[in-house]
């Protein structure tokens, strides 16, 4: 957790990976160097930067390395990226990120589906991943992204014990924290709250950050009852890009320019500059021409009587 003691909430951007790589266009390489630049100026502290897979299978993410090594050079940025197994581990860790998010489905059809993995397979893989880490590049973090946690399209449900054992699991395999995703947009905040509240009494300190979709509307309603329970760390894609919509013109990930608004009108210190986020907006319509942004705060602008959150006293 890299909140520092002047925000009490901290934000972070997976826009570069979570929304490009669902997008078929590639974004230029010089446009996202400049975005990224841009999104760490409106003052966001952690952007997950890119995903290190095979070129072949995801052309949009070919340039992560590069992507880390300039981030890395943003003062008080913290980088993180996505990686499917041992080789793309190692791979970030040699480029210099921060930290990693591992993907890890509750739902084993979900994960067969995905990356053609039993659960027993998976397992194994984390272990090599923790280990190599420890042995080779130590201080880097390692996070289980656990996806399907709120339910799956293949699995159907997933029950609150499922998501607790497998998080449990990933915490005996040496994982530093364990995040959960409503990855098809499933959630609502009752099971939300009751879920992360488990999370957090199972996991303490390991327990980490919330993914929400907003895909049937649920994402900020969702992010109101994660705050109850305790969270501190949201994952958010500026424009709401990426997150697999699957319902036409309805938005997948949750849009960080609402998020951020959200959380400052409620008292929350995020640390972005509102104004900033929207301008870094320009690299993306310059990236992407045409692709689709969403965002209430992008439209209608912040209210008459909005404030930023002030300095605890």
């Amino acid at each position: 957790m890299h909140h520092g003691q002047d925000i009490d909430v901290l934000v972070s951007e997976v826009a570069p990976r979570d929304g490009l790589q669902s997008i078929k266009a590639t974004m230029p390489t010089p446009l996202k160097l400049r975005w990224i630049s841009a999104l760490a100026d409106a003052g966001l502290r952690e952007i997950e930067v890119g995903s290190f897979v095979p070129a072949k299978l995801l052309p949009q993410m070919a340039d992560c390395a590069e992507l880390v090594a300039h981030a890395r050079q943003i003062s008080g940025l913290f980088v993180t990226a996505l990686v499917p197994n041992l080789r793309g581990a190692q791979a970030a860790f040699e480029a210099g990120v921060q930290k990693i998010t591992l993907p890890i489905s509750v739902s084993e059809p979900h994960s067969l589906a995905n990356i053609r993995k039993t659960h027993a397979q998976v397992f194994e893989e984390v272990q090599a991943v923790v280990a190599l880490r420890n042995e080779r590049f130590p201080g880097v973090e390692i996070e289980a992204g656990l996806s399907t946690v709120f339910g799956c399209t293949l699995q159907g449900v997933v029950t609150d014990d499922q998501s607790l054992a497998m998080a449990v699991k990933m915490a005996e395999l040496g994982v530093d924290e364990v995040g959960l995703a409503d990855t098809v947009g499933y959630a609502n905040p009752a099971q939300v709250r009751r879920v992360f509240t488990r999370l957090r009494n199972e996991l303490g300190a390991l327990a980490g950050s919330a993914h929400f979709h907003n895909t049937r509307g649920q994402g900020l309603a969702n992010v109101v009852a994660a705050l109850e329970a305790g969270v501190t760390t949201f994952d958010a894609s500026q424009g709401g890009i990426g997150g697999c919509p699957y319902a036409p013109g309805a938005s997948g990930n949750i849009v960080t320019e609402d998020l951020v608004y959200l959380l400052e009108s409620m008292g929350l210190r995020t640390g972005v500059d509102i104004d900033r986020l929207v301008a870094a907006r320009e690299w993306l319509r310059q990236g992407l021409p045409g692709e689709a942004l969403y965002g209430f705060i992008p439209d209608a602008g912040v209210g008459k009587n909005f404030t930023y959150a002030k300095e605890a006293v």
